[in-house]
């Protein structure tokens, strides 16, 4: 992946929802300009949520994402609406596509209020106006298209970039917290279970966005710091590490300079911050069998020495002096029941976006199961949490 891709967790994902037949696969191609999904008279034509990671004038860089119709039925049915529901999780814009013929129905307004219930901006787009005699004049969040023909898809294309102009918030995973011309060392281990020939995507979204704010950024394993901190003539704004070589890094690191993780920043950037520092207190009072839910939200290939499988698991028993029993979630999978664990660990969530990983915060503070992230839990395991929270807390 080169630098200047935006990767899907950083772009609005635009879902499009509707009942079978609306025309909701048809109105998605004639946006896309592509045929993503595919389009027929038979009830229940797209039995999975179908995603595509675009640029789409003039939005910009979005994932479409295309779901099955919410009204599918039977015990198959009941799971593809279920697969429904869960693209809701990480929906940032949310498209509901009715059939102009016939109108809004109970289920369609159901799935507005529950738009409305997650605060969700959305559009309700009446489709097939070709066959209407009269086209009604649309409402606030209202549009009137034809899939068939192109009517009114430019200009649903319009009111969708307006809805990710005004969604859009400026965040930082660490350039407010530099200044213009600081020099930054980034340490990366380069251990068995990092990917051959590259770099991973938190460690290359800090470095992107440290050159795009023109800070001068080095590059080091932990083997390497101390000289690298030694042949600078200032001392470097920030030490960001990875966080599996914390204590060590920590150690190599003088007081006067600021330290922290890639993990920690993106508990910043994506979730509770406040919410998963309480979580670390947790880990302290686990009991002999405890559950601990240890969950990633990549499903990258397990290797010798994997942080989450591996790693965690000896550090957490080694912290809490007491033998946990461990489960674990990759991608998208995340349980619906959190109240078996006692405390929930979370990867950065690099490969989730914002909407998901707060979603998956909500749902830990729901059921009373405390939540922490990689970095802030090896950073308490390690005793260092309060100097690694420093440089973001000041």
């Amino acid at each position: 992946m080169s630098l200047n891709t935006t990767v899907s967790a950083e772009r609005p994902h635009i879902a499009f929802f509707g009942r079978r037949n609306a025309g909701k696969s048809s109105v998605v191609n004639a946006v896309t300009n592509q045929k993503i999904s595919v389009v027929s008279d038979t009830l229940g034509t797209t039995t999975d949520p179908v995603k595509k990671a675009m640029e789409l004038l003039p939005l910009g860089p979005v994932v479409i994402i295309d779901t099955p119709g919410f009204d599918d039925v039977g015990a198959l049915g009941a799971l593809r609406v279920e697969r429904t529901r869960e693209v809701l999780r990480k929906t940032d814009i949310a498209v509901l596509v009715v059939d102009g013929t016939l109108g809004m129905t109970e289920a369609d307004n159901a799935l507005v209020a529950e738009f409305r219930e997650r605060r969700l901006p959305y559009l309700v787009v009446y489709n097939k106006v070709d066959l209407l005699d009269v086209v009604p004049a649309a409402q606030a969040q209202e549009i009137y298209v034809s899939a068939i023909n192109g009517t009114g898809i430019d200009a649903l294309k319009e009111k969708l970039a307006h809805i990710v102009r005004d969604e859009k918030k400026e965040k930082y995973i660490v350039a407010d917290l530099v200044e213009a011309g600081d020099t930054v060392i980034l340490v990366i281990p380069i251990d068995d279970a990092a990917p051959k020939g590259r770099i991973i995507l938190p460690q290359q979204q800090t470095l992107r966005e440290l050159l795009d704010h023109h800070c001068s950024v080095i590059c080091c394993q932990p083997e390497e710091l101390s000289a690298t901190i030694a042949g600078l003539q200032k001392k470097p704004a920030l030490v960001i590490t990875d966080s599996q070589a914390f204590g060590k890094v920590a150690k190599l690191t003088p007081e006067e300079i600021p330290m922290t993780s890639f993990s920690v920043l993106f508990a910043r950037y994506k979730g509770d911050l406040d919410n998963l520092i309480a979580g670390a207190e947790a880990l302290s009072s686990l009991k002999e069998n405890d559950r601990v839910l240890i969950s990633e939200g990549c499903t990258h290939r397990r290797q010798c020495g994997d942080i989450g499988t591996v790693k965690l698991p000896a550090w957490i028993e080694r912290f809490a002096g007491v033998k946990p029993r461990f489960e674990f979630t990759s991608g998208g999978s995340f349980p619906d029941d959190l109240s078996v664990y006692r405390v929930v660990v979370h990867c950065g969530g690099c490969m989730l976006n914002e909407k998901e990983m707060q979603y998956r915060q909500k749902a830990a503070q729901q059921a009373g199961v405390p939540m922490v992230n990689y970095g802030i839990a090896i950073a308490k395991m390690n005793g260092i949490l309060d100097r690694a929270l420093e440089p973001i807390i000041n």
